[in-house]
């Protein structure tokens, strides 16, 4: 495929049909300076032994200035790349958050791959620096000594407070073009061959998938949001942390989960959503007893996503803790959630979307983007008829980072090919259901 094809097929793919109205925010340099004077709290931490901190939006925007500066005056620039080594904390999210202040790009590491995998991470990544938490100062420098490709990589130890990344005085230049196109987030995964593929996320398919999710959600500056997922996954990145932010809402986020502390900690929080894996769900079924209701009064809902979750295992949680699971899915390459459960049905109308077509039905089309069921060819199948699942809209990644192979085979035809088989099933209302079945034998 020639690259101006290659181009044009990505380009169809990253825009919706109908048109949405324009952002609130450009960037994220403008989302920040929205929340720059408000002294509410954004963001309350809790470690690993519940111990508890707190920022409001304000002081974490001069935070992220001091990051910023801090950046800028070791030389990096617009378009470079800044790993996080990191398990959650909050000074991961402030660093995030100053990367895209000055048009930099981050690369989360997920701590559970081995050291092989890191490392061929940080060499595709391209990385110039990269925050180090102490707990893994040790296991960073072995890596970096065995990778003769890597020494070039600066590294700045995360301890204690935040001296060690923060500039608080000095000249901070600001770029006022836009950075909307800008890439704002490199994630790695595995293909169906376990090869490495670089997402690349700009800061517009940030914006635009955390819109769709406050949007889906009926999210506002009342909301208090919980985060119990690694913040390096792309959904919980969106969902927890930019998402209240863009909402002028709340977030709660904690080091590790327990399913022994969830509920007593939703209470005391007052947390209104919480997002789990169904692996999660699982251990909150088997931790707590059938006849146990934990008082969880402030919990709306449950936002779940995983291909794991089975009717059964939904079923069973809503009817022990009396809380509704939105179920949803999303890619990384889709920025977050493409698809969710309405909020609006009731109780008897969402357990039969869970139960009655032999799979749970993972919801309905986010407003960013549209989805499909495909052949082979490319053709769009009807209602019922197994195909692949395909998505096409403004939170379409950009690209497969310096892969032109993988991204002519993600978009043949002018959409995100998922490679996930499945199949839809519209309501009385016309809406599709979308339905996955499993992952296609390529």
């Amino acid at each position: 495929m020639q690259l101006n094809e290659l181009q044009n097929k990505i380009e169809q793919a990253r825009t919706l049909e109908s048109s949405l109205p324009s952002l609130k925010y450009g960037g994220m340099k403008e989302l920040l300076e929205a929340r720059s004077s408000t002294k509410k709290n954004y963001l309350t931490y809790v470690n690993e032994s519940g111990e508890r901190s707190e920022v409001s939006y304000a002081d974490f925007y001069e935070h992220v200035l001091g990051c910023a500066r801090f950046l800028q005056n070791i030389g990096l620039s617009r378009g470079d790349r800044v790993a996080t080594i990191s398990h959650n904390h909050w000074h991961t999210v402030v660093q995030y958050f100053a990367c895209w202040l000055l048009g930099l790009v981050v690369v989360p590491i997920n701590l559970e791959e081995d050291d092989d995998r890191i490392a061929d991470i940080l060499e595709n990544g391209r990385i110039e620096l990269a925050f180090v938490r102490t707990e893994y100062r040790d296991r960073f420098r072995t890596i970096l000594e065995q990778y003769d490709q890597l020494k070039h990589i600066e590294w700045i130890v995360c301890e204690g407070g935040l001296e060690n990344f923060i500039k608080k005085e000095g000249k901070l230049r600001i770029d006022e073009a836009s950075f909307a196109e800008s890439d704002a987030l490199v994630v790695f995964a595995s293909d169906r061959e376990g090869q490495l593929q670089g997402i690349v996320l700009t800061q517009q398919n940030l914006l635009e998938g955390t819109r769709a999710t406050v949007r889906w959600h009926n999210i506002d500056e009342d909301s208090r949001m919980m985060c119990v997922l690694p913040i390096h996954s792309v959904n919980e990145a969106v969902i927890s942390m930019i998402t209240p932010f863009f909402a002028g809402g709340s977030a709660v986020l904690n080091q590790e989960f327990k399913a022994s502390r969830l509920f007593p900690q939703i209470k005391e929080e007052k947390i209104h959503i919480v997002s789990v894996t169904p692996s999660m769900l699982q251990s909150l079924n088997h931790h707590y007893a059938e006849d146990d209701h934990p008082d969880v009064a402030s919990l709306e809902h449950i936002i779940c996503e995983g291909k794991s979750l089975t009717t059964k295992m939904a079923i069973a949680f809503e009817e022990q803790f009396r809380v509704p699971i939105i179920y949803g899915c999303g890619w990384p390459e889709t920025t977050c959630y493409s698809c969710f459960l309405p909020l609006d049905l009731r109780k008897n109308e969402r357990r039969e979307w869970l139960t009655d077509y032999g799979y749970p039905s993972v919801g309905t089309p986010v407003l960013a983007n549209e989805m499909a069921v495909h052949d082979e060819d490319g053709n769009a199948l009807p209602e019922e008829e197994g195909g692949e699942i395909v998505i096409r809209g403004v939170n379409v990644m950009e690209r497969y980072d310096n892969n032109k192979e993988a991204n002519e085979r993600a978009f043949r035809n002018g959409w995100f090919r998922s490679g996930e088989e499945g199949f839809y099933i519209n309501d009385k209302e016309g809406r599709p259901y979308f339905f996955l079945t499993g992952r296609r034998n390529e």
